[in-house]
């Protein structure tokens, strides 16, 4: 892994190299923003993307149907993302855990009415096409991804055991406000009294910047969002009630927001090397920037013993 990590990086310095030296200081920022936000999500934008392209190729005449074929793409990319190191075994591990919590939840939503997936499908079980675990995955691909190509620092942490029982909380009553009181208001609030501290640190280019936790998680509910609206306008699945056309309701912005809680908690179960229960200092994220900044030399070349 640690080869991994030395040519991710050693690819991303030579990519800021050149961009900071073609554009100017903030636009060269965002542009390498954008660039690095588009690599982290690399797993999803593809499978949006196929899921975009099926809907206008696919013929309903023919036997193949179109949830068989998304599952054994999702398969195979997540295959050739492990082959030519695109990700991490460990991060392999996350987006295993996201696509069992994930499955579980879309076969108890889809058989509580929530929403439904109206096409035909062989991989298809209790209701639910098996590739549907795999967009809770790549979920989980992404923020393992984007900690790792941003550098990021959460600083300073709560306790571990207090972030776990918010996101038990949090998974627990999208199970449970379908017989009991939904108490999403409360967790709303536990997630900014809990993570009111914490700050998300990231390296960009050069310059150590960072934004409140609660702010990382809207960004990035909006975006899962956007996703949803591609996904019901492609007929991939429906909500119920959602009439054609309609972009998905504003509530599910707020479900995506308390489940990515559950998606980093999830990321941290299995890695916790980016947590920080203190404060950092610029000089701790100065001290990262230089080691991101400098090559890697070369280990010598062993001697021959000398006779």
């Amino acid at each position: 892994m640690r080869h991994l990590n030395d040519h991710n990086l050693t690819v991303e310095r030579r990519l800021g190299d050149a961009t900071r030296a073609r554009l100017p200081g903030v636009l060269g920022e965002l542009v390498m923003f954008v660039f690095k936000q588009a690599w982290a999500c690399l797993f999803g934008a593809l499978l949006l993307g196929m899921i975009i392209a099926s809907k206008f190729l696919w013929n309903p005449d023919w036997a193949f149907q179109r949830y068989d074929f998304l599952f054994l793409f999702a398969i195979t990319t997540q295959i050739l993302f492990l082959r030519f190191k695109l990700e991490t075994w460990e991060e392999a591990r996350v987006i295993l855990l996201f696509h069992l919590t994930g499955t579980a939840m879309e076969w108890f939503k889809v058989h509580a009415g929530s929403w439904g997936y109206p096409e035909p499908g062989l991989f298809k079980l209790m209701g639910v096409p098996l590739f549907s675990g795999f967009m809770y995955a790549a979920v989980g691909s992404y923020i393992a991804r984007v900690i790792r190509i941003f550098s990021m620092r959460f600083a300073p942490y709560p306790p571990f055991w207090m972030t776990m029982i918010l996101a038990v909380a949090i998974y627990v009553n999208f199970f449970a406000h379908h017989f009991l009181p939904d108490i999403r208001l409360v967790l709303f609030a536990a997630t900014i009294i809990l993570y009111a501290r914490t700050r998300v640190w990231f390296i960009n280019t050069e310059k150590p910047r960072w934004m409140p936790m609660q702010m990382a998680a809207l960004l990035a509910s909006g975006a899962l969002w956007v996703a949803e609206n591609v996904g019901t306008a492609t007929g991939t699945w429906l909500y119920s009630g959602q009439l054609p056309g309609h972009v998905v309701s504003f509530a599910k912005l707020g479900s995506w927001y308390l489940l990515l809680y559950v998606a980093f908690v999830t990321v941290t179960v299995v890695s916790r090397t980016a947590l920080s229960p203190a404060r950092l200092t610029l000089e701790t994220l100065h001290a990262v920037t230089k080691t991101r900044a400098t090559p890697a030399r070369p280990e010598p070349a062993p001697q021959p013993p000398q006779g």
